[in-house]
């Protein structure tokens, strides 16, 4: 088996992140992605500001990919009545389909080993060895002396590992859709159907991303996507003059199942998790991918800056707690105002009649520039 210093579990954000900061540092890492860059992701591509100093101190803001620039939000009911207001710290809209192929060939550029078309089927710690043994479908086994995990919402490890949250099944669903269509460049779009609640935002190239959360039992009954989008999606006014009049690119949605906000720990079995493996930020919040790229710091940093397991371990444990523990807390409360067709008017109204409560829920679920 071969050995290595570090080895990173997944090639999302927060993998790509960590595995960056680790090698520009001098460290010996391996990052296990299971697919080929570029590839597409269920994600709503969006991105708070709150990560851009970083970015830029790094060299990893995506300039020449033209990201758009994001300063307003819109939110819909069922119904279709509407409001809007302006955010205070915004953010940029990215497909992942780029920018993890860009943070790729950023992260290979500074030293990073990949290993694609691979994935980690067992993760064990051997405390008497102090170290990790990690076997991988093709057969073939490693050792590292620290395992970041970065395997996402779900995976073969999550399973292995017996994670709690394993045991809860989940109803909803995540489809994701890129389209050309007639939407402001600058505005991210919330908009309400029974049972769930669909984002758009503009990325790169003119292209929109359209991504919802809805139920697989809505789809269960409907039989397929199309004649769920149909039936329910639809009702909505604003979602209906989207799904008709726009182009759409992909031949079929990128669909993910069993999306789970259950509470998880961002370290077990010794492994540090960061990105979603650690805990799921509810869509509506649009700060999944801002919360991956300071996962990803955050681990990387408690690498460097401790010499034992216990030490690293604990940083990595207090700093997720204080910046990220109450922020998902507060999304899977908040997503209780969405999805139905009173609670939905209930939400618009309160954006149009409450500017306090409504931006103080914005500062709730979005962090401090860093």
């Amino acid at each position: 088996m071969k050995h290595v210093n570090i080895i990173i579990i997944g090639g999302g954000l927060a993998g790509l992140i960590a595995a960056h900061q680790l090698s520009k540092n001098g460290k010996e890492v391996l990052l296990i992605e299971k697919k080929t860059y570029p590839f597409h992701r269920v994600c709503g591509e969006y991105i708070s500001n709150e990560v851009k100093e970083f970015l830029n101190k790094e060299e990893l803001y995506p300039d020449e990919i033209g990201p758009s620039q994001i300063t307003k939000f819109l939110l819909t009911s069922i119904k279709g009545n509407e409001a809007k207001m302006a955010l205070d710290l915004g953010g940029f809209g990215i497909s992942r389909y780029a920018y993890d192929y860009f943070l790729y060939q950023k992260a290979e550029a500074i030293g990073v080993k990949f290993l694609l078309q691979s994935q980690v089927e067992e993760v064990e710690y051997e405390s008497n060895e102090n170290k990790f043994v990690l076997k991988i479908n093709k057969g073939n086994s490693f050792t590292a002396d620290h395992v970041i995990g970065a395997f996402g919402k779900r995976s073969k490890v999550d399973k292995s590992m017996n994670r709690s949250f394993m045991q809860q099944r989940s109803q909803f669903i995540g489809v994701k859709y890129h389209i050309k269509t007639d939407f402001d460049p600058q505005t991210i779009a919330l908009h309400n159907f029974e049972g769930g609640y669909c984002g758009i935002i503009q990325v790169e190239n003119g292209i929109s991303n359209l991504c919802y959360l809805g139920s697989k039992e809505q789809l269960r009954h409907y039989g397929n996507i199309p004649e769920m989008e149909k039936a329910v999606l639809q009702k909505n006014p604003h979602l209906k003059n989207l799904f008709q009049n726009s182009e759409f690119i992909f031949e079929k949605p990128e669909v993910i199942n069993e999306i789970n906000f259950s509470p998880k720990k961002p370290v077990e079995n010794r492994i540090l998790m960061v990105g979603d493996a650690a805990g799921l930020i509810t869509p509506l919040c649009g700060n999944g991918m801002a919360i991956a790229i300071h996962t990803g710091k955050l681990a990387a940093d408690a690498i460097l800056q401790n010499k034992d397991r216990t030490s690293i371990e604990k940083q990595y444990t207090s700093q997720w707690g204080h910046l990220f523990k109450n922020r998902l807390w507060i999304g899977r409360k908040v997503q209780w105002l969405f999805g139905s067709k009173a609670i939905s008017e209930f939400s618009v109204g309160l954006i149009k009649n409450s500017n306090f409560a409504a931006t103080q829920i914005m500062k709730r679920t979005h962090g401090e520039m860093f």
